[in-house]
């Protein structure tokens, strides 16, 4: 989950579209603005999508991860 800077959604979420590992992504209300779903082979490489991709963002004010360990 993604806190933006305000009236930036659209933006993010265009920028998240352009990450591979990001395989769905919306804007939400609520405490945060935009939730996106990242798939990866490792907990390594989910890290480094966030850390490296995610956070660097240009108007990325915060995120929240949760990981799925049971479908």
């Amino acid at each position: 989950m993604i806190n933006t800077e305000m009236g930036k959604e659209d933006e993010v979420l265009k920028s998240l579209n352009q990450i591979p590992n990001v395989v769905e992504a919306y804007i939400i209300y609520g405490v945060y603005d935009v939730i996106a779903k990242v798939e990866a082979d490792s907990l390594e490489k989910v890290k480094d999508v966030i850390s490296s991709r995610v956070r660097r963002l240009e108007y990325v004010r915060s995120t929240l991860s949760m990981i799925v360990i049971e479908t």
